[in-house]
């Protein structure tokens, strides 16, 4: 057994979110076979993911606040706390928070055994995110 250290929080990087995202690793890969990943990740009002995937799939579990999803080519979905979203493997997405609230989740997925875990696309446009 570990007992781990809490991480620091760390800034969304620029070309992969829009607006202000900070997010906690809370578990990181240990020696394999464990592939598991989890963020808890703090969206400012507005902010937002930029288009992306993962290669073995994500499920989100809201815990403050209220916040949008989407899939390409689907409809903007509203998720509150307690909401639980899961993207199938290779599904483009994107989540954040709505336009006046905070949203926090937790986010977890694995990566595959070999290749990227994730793929990252264009941001999120404004037109796209006021779609509702």
């Amino acid at each position: 057994m570990e007992v781990e250290p809490r991480h620091p929080s760390i800034k969304g990087p620029a070309d992969m979110f829009t607006g202000d995202v900070w997010f906690e690793v809370i578990a990181a890969p240990k020696p394999v076979p464990s592939r598991m990943r989890v963020n808890a990740v703090h969206f400012a009002p507005g902010a937002r993911t930029a288009w992306h995937s993962h290669a073995v799939g994500q499920t989100l579990h809201i815990t403050e606040g209220y916040g949008m999803v989407q899939s390409q080519g689907g409809l903007i979905v509203h998720v509150r706390p307690g909401d639980t979203v899961y993207t199938p493997p290779g599904e483009w997405h994107w989540h954040g928070a709505a336009p006046n609230s905070l949203m926090t989740h937790l986010a977890m997925w694995e990566a595959p055994p070999v290749g990227q875990e994730s793929e990252w696309g264009d941001l999120v446009t404004d037109a796209e995110y006021g779609a509702l």
